[in-house]
């Protein structure tokens, strides 16, 4: 491929990016484009292929078939070159759990090659931005959650990447550490580093500028969230009924709904494609609950990335096992 993307704005090209085990389809012929400057999310069930991609993309996992074209060069073959120019944060944080803070991120400096004429003033602008200035020297292992995730973004942000790789790195972390945590990851996209993040969550699926689902190795949806929740427009119902475990049965039951869910004390519905509009589907709905449930209430509701993410793997074929 040629060394135009780094140029033209796309951080990330891939066509027919596939990995096979043995039988088993890990990947199976993704296309990819990641702009740049963005936080471009992977969106997946645990087992999707998620973790799969990214090493390939990393250059530390070799395709089966395909082309990969990160930051202007061509990987595996110049995977080299191009860690030099990438970070990589995981969900296990890949600390060092006896070493301080500043010690851990002295040690990442070396491995990625700062200058030494350049590392101290490097940590201390860290120590600074996330907020150590005074655990300097407490040990990793005995951070939270929370604290080892932002030292583990420093970590991985210490030699100024201009793409970074995040697997699922926030995992382990509770809701008010998340949020900080990206705020942090909007602070670097500000200052030009593209994201890959990959994530079962749909609160941080959310925040992404654009996503691509994955299930079972097939990349199944891709664009802004507003474009994936807009394809859904007239699918999406809520079901307000005495007994919704009873209106539920006809329901789930039924060819022309792609999925339904108890929320509380309602349903939530996404018809199949095929109903003409919105009314059509009412009336389908309608007609489904007429003798289990004829009180109950049906409205449209606005989709929301939860329902995209049924709808698009729901489509999927069953059975088949998932990817690592």
């Amino acid at each position: 491929m040629s060394g135009e993307t780094g140029r033209n704005d796309c951080a990330i090209r891939a066509r027919g990016l596939t990995k096979r085990f043995g039988n088993f389809t890990a990947v199976d012929h993704v296309d990819l484009e990641v702009p740049a400057r963005h936080v471009y999310g992977f969106l997946g069930p645990n087992g999707s292929g998620k973790s799969t991609t990214i090493r390939m993309l990393c250059g530390l996992l070799t395709p089966s078939e395909g082309e990969i074209d990160v930051l202007g060069l061509s990987v595996p073959r110049e995977a080299e070159a191009l860690r030099k120019r990438i970070g990589y944060m995981t969900q296990k944080f890949s600390l060092f759990d006896d070493l301080g803070v500043r010690e851990n991120l002295q040690f990442m400096a070396a491995v990625q090659g700062v200058p030494k004429a350049r590392t101290r003033q490097r940590i201390d602008e860290l120590i600074e931005q996330y907020h150590f200035g005074d655990r300097q020297k407490q040990l990793a292992g005995t951070m939270s959650g929370g604290q080892k995730q932002r030292l583990a973004l420093a970590c991985a942000v210490i030699h100024d990447p201009e793409l970074l790789f995040l697997d699922e790195p926030t995992s382990a972390v509770d809701p008010e550490s998340r949020r900080d945590f990206w705020e942090k990851l909007f602070e670097l996209t500000d200052a030009g580093t593209t994201m890959l993040v990959s994530t079962h969550l749909m609160d941080e699926a959310e925040r992404c500028h654009r996503l691509a689902v994955l299930d079972r190795g097939v990349l199944v949806a891709d664009g802004t969230p507003a474009e994936l929740t807009g394809r859904l427009e007239g699918r999406t119902f809520v079901v307000a009924s005495a007994q919704p475990r009873r209106a539920q049965q006809p329901l789930a039951q039924a060819d022309d709904v792609l999925g339904v869910a108890q929320v509380g004390n309602e349903l939530r519905v996404i018809v199949r494609e095929g109903l003409a509009d919105g009314d059509e589907a009412l009336a389908r709905l309608k007609q489904l609950l007429a003798e289990r449930d004829p009180q109950a209430r049906i409205e449209p509701v606005q989709p929301n990335l939860e329902d995209v993410f049924v709808a698009v793997t729901r489509q999927q074929h069953p059975g088949q096992e998932r990817a690592a």
